[in-house]
């Protein structure tokens, strides 16, 4: 569970893969409860699409969806007049962001005795989850995810965030594994991406240029089913469109220290009433 030579390469590189990390009861019973979530989906009171980056900064749906479970559309699943092109299980881009609290399957192997001595071994004191994800990747239609930092969205001051990315699909070169840049999380966070000063709206921008591809050497990192990849807040990484007929499901969920730290009140991610940013080892 990240080693003290898993922990060094984890701080050195900015990314861990950790093998076998979930049990097969584990991988089908988040699979089983992402199915019936779906199953229980009305699209006509879901379709939102989502796209990476700033297109969802007027979308209330999803900027009001730290307390809840909510669905969002690959662009290519949607028709010109919003009529749904495929099947509504092969056009989702993610479900998301408190499934971590709100799903029982999801919620037990985030909450796990081993998900939290992970966490203890790579620094972690007083940990937070801040928002929750099953990122589809649909056959054919997954879109691609340029390159970005973690904390650009998701920001705490100092920075420490971390992802936790579980594969419950083999995550393959040829359905979209996960490409880090090794070692660019020393260059700090390029951009942030940030709440517009009116307090009265929820558009948001970035206060700097997208990251550019051509910026960063690339190391693809395909991995088997059960794999933990660990993601540190500002490496920079990416994933390319998924062009094969098979899917690359994952659930993943970001973890901030909260000891000594603030979060971003221009973060677009902000606890609820209803819904406190709960403490890992809470």
């Amino acid at each position: 569970m990240a080693n003290e030579d898993q922990a060094r390469q984890f701080h050195e590189d900015g990314f861990l893969a950790i093998e076998n990390f979930l049990s097969d009861d584990e991988i089908n019973s988040m699979k089983t409860a992402s199915k019936m979530l779906v199953d229980d989906m009305v699209p006509d009171e879901h379709k939102t699409i989502f796209k990476a980056g700033d297109k969802q900064k007027s979308n209330d749906y999803f900027m009001n969806s730290t307390d809840k479970i909510r669905f969002f559309f690959e662009d290519e699943a949607i028709g010109p007049n919003g009529e749904l092109l495929v099947e509504k299980h092969n056009g989702l881009n993610k479900i998301g962001h408190a499934l971590h609290w709100l799903n029982p399957a999801f919620k037990n192997v985030t909450f796990s005795k081993k998900i939290q001595e992970v966490a203890k071994n790579i620094g972690f004191q007083r940990p937070v989850v801040v928002q929750s994800m099953v990122i589809l990747k649909p056959p054919r239609i997954g879109a691609a995810v340029g390159p970005h930092q973690d904390l650009s969205f998701l920001y705490t001051d100092p920075p420490k965030v971390v992802g936790f990315w579980l594969a419950l699909d083999d995550a393959t070169l040829e359905n979209s594994c996960m490409w880090f840049s090794p070692k660019s999380h020393n260059g700090g966070i390029k951009l942030r991406y940030r709440r517009t000063p009116d307090e009265n709206s929820t558009t948001m921008e970035f206060d700097n240029p997208t990251l550019r591809d051509e910026d960063y050497e690339w190391v693809p990192v395909p991995v088997k089913k059960g794999t933990l990849v660990l993601i540190h807040g500002a490496v920079a990484h990416k994933s390319e469109k998924n062009l094969s007929n098979k899917p690359r499901q994952i659930y993943t969920f970001h973890v901030a220290e909260s000891e000594n730290t603030t979060w971003s009140k221009l973060n677009w991610l902000q606890p609820t009433k209803e819904l406190q940013f709960p403490q890992l080892f809470g």
